[in-house]
């Protein structure tokens, strides 16, 4: 009953009129957020907590606009007596209290649902196709963030990080970008120690992509060895020993993978032989690779369909691109001073990439198309250009036409031609780092 009357005094502008975008993010997943996050309050304030959560979702979507620009054009706040508008105070106040395990648990649920709806729309031969990958984000120069997140130190005659970074881990769906989870530390985490929080988000019948970096014994052995049909494919590093033991094809074996003694030592509960499918190849402009799988059935999964499934790998890459790119317009660091504020802000990143990408999928498959035919940059610029334009006075942002968001009405702008798989580009270094001497600051070490 507390949590009704809370809730009713809240007018849910934007996710009952901003139908043909926010009808993908569910009024329940909302609810649960605020009751997961202990949030729900009985008080009637300007900023409620669930109008908080779409001012961060616009934070995220115009990142060159400001946050009180942002708080107008989406229309939060609730309406005063006197008309005034919302105290600029009022704003980073509304934030701490709504806190960030709110927006964690939407972006889990809602990632958790629309990733497993995209995940078995493109499958490959009954498999999800998964990627995981890290990066990182620089955070704006304080004191608190330096002392929670810290940063890169450098060696030799390459600096540090000239803003604390936080490091980051993402498991997505290869074929439609969906972010399916994400999970987040200090910089010195390595992308490995915040892989193991997601091998477990991978739901049976799956295949994960990923590089090099996670060729990890004891974690591709426990992905793989518990009967539910979880897949890897990665590449060999340089020193990693194998030995075949059968001749499946041209430039493809059976083979066990010899671990080092301190392998064996740190993880002795692993097998004595581990055994993969070795597919050797090589790309125009690029040295020979081994590719490493699980998938050992030579008939069914031929392998140059393998080689070529495997270097979807890259649409991590291009999904990290599109958020730091093209929703976070290349600034040096995202918005919040606070690492409270960092954490909320993230988790808002990744739900409003993802509430773009899922209307993108919806108009990818009314025009019959994949998901990565459909331009990313200019669903973005019509979604916010929808907010900016149509929130203008006397036009109020809870009566945005639909069709100014269908995305479908504008697909000649959206459709991107196909993919050239022929084309090649080696890895280059085109701009050389700063021959201006670097601003040294006294950093905060880590908690």
């Amino acid at each position: 009953m507390w949590l009704e009357e809370a809730l009713s005094s809240v007018p849910h502008v934007l996710p009952d009129s901003f139908e043909q975008f926010s009808r993908h993010l569910e009024r329940d997943w909302i609810d649960d957020a605020l009751i997961v996050g202990g949030t729900a309050t009985l008080r009637r304030r300007r900023l409620p907590k669930e109008q908080t959560i779409w001012l961060l979702l616009g934070m995220a979507l115009m990142r060159n606009e400001s946050v009180e620009r942002v708080a107008t054009l989406l229309g939060v706040a609730l309406p005063s007596r006197t008309d005034e508008p919302v105290a600029k105070s009022a704003l980073p106040q509304a934030r701490q209290r709504l806190g960030d395990g709110p927006l964690e648990y939407l972006f889990g649920a809602s990632a958790l649902a629309w990733s497993r709806r995209s995940i078995d729309a493109h499958r490959y031969k009954g498999l999800g196709v998964y990627v995981v990958d890290g990066t990182t984000q620089r955070v704006p120069d304080t004191a608190e963030n330096w002392k929670a997140f810290g940063g890169s130190e450098g060696n030799g005659a390459r600096a540090g990080s000239a803003y604390p970074t936080v490091r980051l881990v993402a498991l997505m769906a290869a074929r439609s970008h969906v972010l399916a989870a994400m999970c987040f530390d200090a910089y010195e985490v390595g992308e490995v120690t915040l892989a193991r929080r997601l091998w477990d988000e991978l739901p049976p019948n799956s295949l994960t992509l990923v590089d090099r970096n996670f060729l990890i014994a004891a974690d591709l052995n426990r992905l793989t060895g518990d009967g539910s049909n979880r897949h890897f494919m990665t590449r060999a590093k340089s020193n990693t020993q194998l030995r075949t033991v059968k001749r499946l094809g041209r430039n493809d074996a059976l083979v066990e993978i010899e671990l080092s003694t301190a392998t064996r030592r740190r993880e002795p509960e692993l097998p004595e032989k581990w055994m993969a499918r070795a597919i050797t190849y090589q790309r125009k402009g690029f040295k020979p690779s081994i590719l490493l799988t699980s998938l050992v059935d030579a008939e069914k999964y031929p392998a140059r369909e393998l080689v070529e499934l495997y270097h979807e790998r890259w649409e991590i890459e291009l999904a990290y691109d599109e958020i730091k790119t093209h929703m976070l317009a290349r600034e040096e660091a995202i918005r919040s001073r606070t690492p409270q504020g960092v954490r909320q802000e993230l988790w808002a990143i990744g739900l409003a990439y993802n509430l773009v990408r899922v209307e993108m999928e919806r108009v990818a498959d009314e025009a019959g198309v994949e998901p990565t035919r459909i331009s990313f940059v200019n669903a973005l610029s019509f979604i916010c250009h929808a907010w900016i334009v149509w929130s203008t006075p006397p036009v109020a942002p809870g009566r945005i036409p639909a069709a100014v968001t269908d995305l479908r009405q504008r697909l000649r702008h959206l459709l991107l031609p196909e993919r050239r798989p022929e084309r090649a580009y080696p890895r280059v270094v085109k701009i050389k780092m700063s021959n201006y001497d670097k601003k040294w600051v006294k950093r905060p070490k880590p908690i």
